[in-house]
């Protein structure tokens, strides 16, 4: 339960996220957003790396452990302003989110169901 939890407050956190880069190209303190919702995004994949090696389970261990290469890599991008790797990086730790996401809260369904 605990880490469909921090799957889904980590997929919020990377939708703000994207929200933010709209602000920060639009308007001006948008900066301070984008700055304050990457703070979000690394607790939360941080919370889920937690949640993870709580459960003990190595199916999700590596997608965590995984998550938490792209934020840091994504971090490491957005204060180099490398834009052309930062944006990609972005989408596709959001897609990973979801695909994390989706199975998470499905397995669930699945249980509740009577064989």
């Amino acid at each position: 339960m605990f880490t469909r939890i921090a799957i889904t407050l980590q997929t919020v956190a990377l939708l703000l996220q994207a929200v933010t880069a709209g602000l920060l190209l639009s308007s001006p303190g948008g900066r301070a957003m984008h700055s304050a919702s990457a703070i979000a995004v690394a607790v939360t994949v941080l919370l889920h790396l937690v949640a993870a090696l709580v459960a003990r389970r190595l199916s999700a261990i590596l997608p965590a452990v995984g998550m938490l290469v792209m934020t840091l890599a994504q971090i490491a991008l957005g204060v180099a302003h490398l834009k052309t790797l930062h944006v990609p990086l972005g989408v596709l730790m959001f897609g990973v989110s979801l695909l994390q996401l989706v199975p998470a809260w499905s397995d669930r369904r699945a249980a509740a169901v009577p064989a």
